[in-house]
């Protein structure tokens, strides 16, 4: 569908903004290229049904934007691979576009080096502002998420570190603090003192509620 703004379709001359789209399904794939392909600046030079696929071809060159899934199954995530993305010589914009919007997805996102963050319910003449906007060098967040990062920098003692938002997600996995240890390669006194601080942070004191608690403002994904 083209976008309402028909002021930023190219110009004579102008080459288009190249994109590869990374989603390990199928139907979602055909989707983003059914949208993007109605705009006349844009062109898909690549797909990617692997992150891992995703960082080759874009190390490979030749591409401006990757918009990139966060959950692939097996293997390397979303976030991940934009942190491999981003530090290439010279890297193409990361817009991630999926259906996890929780802190536990969006920070670890934007802290490797995302530009955007856009939900895939969104109408697809956002979808063409954001990945325009992602190929200026400007961030692009869907409003729930923006929201949320705004309320992480008015109170940033009130929020969870990636830290401790990765071992609540355990918990809510129903880990034990061994297991969470184990798997995070930390001591258990250390999973204890992160449950500790994270209880205070979310006024409870004990582990259902934390999850309970985590889950109703979205800081995990359940």
């Amino acid at each position: 569908m083209p976008s309402a703004d028909s002021s930023l379709s190219t110009s004579p001359g102008e080459e288009p903004v190249r994109l590869l789209i990374a989603d390990d399904h199928p139907v979602v794939r055909a989707g983003l290229r059914a949208v993007l392909e109605g705009e006349r600046d844009f062109r898909i030079v690549a797909e990617a049904p692997t992150a891992e696929q995703a960082v080759d071809l874009a190390a490979q060159g030749g591409v401006d934007v990757v918009l990139m899934d966060l959950q692939f199954g097996s293997g390397m995530n979303g976030s991940q691979a934009t942190a491999a993305i981003t530090a290439l010589a010279d890297p193409p914009r990361v817009l991630v576009v999926t259906t996890y919007g929780s802190d536990a997805d969006t920070v670890p996102a934007i802290e490797a080096g995302a530009t955007g963050y856009l939900l895939k319910d969104a109408p697809p003449e956002e979808l063409a502002a954001a990945v325009r906007a992602a190929a200026a060098g400007r961030s692009a967040l869907a409003p729930a998420v923006a929201d949320r990062l705004m309320d992480r920098m008015r109170a940033p003692a009130l929020s969870l570190s990636s830290r401790e938002t990765e071992v609540l997600g355990l918990v809510a996995d129903g880990l034990t603090n061994l297991e969470i240890s184990r798997q995070l390669h930390l001591s258990q006194a250390t999973v204890k003192s992160h449950l500790v601080h994270i209880y205070a942070k979310l006024e409870v004191d004990s582990r259902t509620a934390a999850v309970a608690v985590a889950t109703s403002r979205g800081l995990i994904r359940r």
